[in-house]
């Protein structure tokens, strides 16, 4: 009667807070099922003060985080801020065998000889953005190929950052943020690469793997060359990285900004980038 007693009253303690994560294994104790509520979406609790923020709703801009320049130690963070956020894995592994031997896949391996055998090690880099001006690029490595992944996102998420488009093309001059204002160059290693400004309809033409992170920062149209090592995709990934980098690092004239459409980050802010340059123009005019 104790047994039944315990089980019923539990089960009535699972309705009453309608938040049922599942119960352990203990005798006399039912198992209730995963119960998803909107409550429990928010089961994550900061650490850091942005995190806090963020959650009690002092922070709702993400474009405005990180054009302060505040480092983000929280990936939640995003997630919360960037709910339209997109992801992809690139593909800097290779298969091995008789059959698919050659073939580019998502993770990449490596093996440890030791006297208990062999330990495989799983490495794969992230992409996370919103095709809007924002982008992030993770990498990640485990000795199992889910945790890999959960690294690489967590990662690009913390790595998020703002890029600069435009249109630098002088074939065609349009104003409009469909490229990027001027041309950029990455190097990692050997790989070096070399990404220039194109005219509209042009579209990607760059590497596979680098393409799908300019998709994912809302770039469209853009020339591009590389040099050395090329088929080390990871080199050539952090390349590109590096060069996306000297987009937000580099400064710009006020009357450049105008003439070849530039935006930092999603075109919403394009609005507020012409106040700012009227207000630092307008005390030039006065004098």
């Amino acid at each position: 009667m104790e047994i039944e007693a315990e089980a019923i009253s539990s089960e009535e303690i699972a309705k009453e807070n309608s938040l049922v994560e599942g119960v352990k294994d203990k005798p006399g104790i039912i198992k209730s099922p995963k119960i998803i509520t909107p409550e429990s979406k928010f089961a994550w609790k900061p650490k850091t003060l942005i995190g806090k923020q963020v959650v009690s709703g002092e922070i709702t801009d993400l474009n405005k985080l990180l054009s302060e320049g505040k480092r983000l130690l929280e990936a939640e963070i995003v997630d919360i801020l960037l709910p339209n956020m997109q992801t992809d894995l690139l593909l800097i592994g290779q298969a091995k065998g008789k059959f698919g031997g050659g073939q580019r896949r998502v993770f990449k391996t490596t093996q440890k000889k030791t006297k208990e055998g062999n330990k495989p090690k799983f490495a794969a880099f992230g992409v996370v953005g919103n095709e809007d001006g924002i982008v992030g690029i993770g990498y990640g490595k485990s000795k199992e190929t889910v945790p890999a992944r959960e690294k690489a996102f967590r990662m690009a998420k913390l790595n998020i950052m703002k890029i600069k488009r435009g249109c630098g093309s002088w074939a065609c001059n349009c104003g409009e943020p469909h490229s990027i204002p001027f041309k950029v160059i990455g190097k990692c290693g050997s790989s070096v690469i070399k990404i220039m400004p194109a005219p509209k309809g042009i579209g990607l033409k760059i590497e596979k793997e680098c393409a799908k992170i300019l998709k994912l920062a809302g770039i469209k149209d853009v020339w591009s060359k590389t040099y050395g090592m090329t088929k080390t995709k990871i080199n050539l990934v952090k390349a590109c990285d590096a060069a996306l980098k000297k987009l937000t690092e580099t400064k710009i004239q006020i009357n450049h900004i105008e003439q070849l459409g530039i935006i930092s980050g999603p075109i919403q802010s394009n609005v507020i980038d012409k106040e700012f340059t009227k207000s630092i123009k307008s005390p030039e005019a006065e004098e």
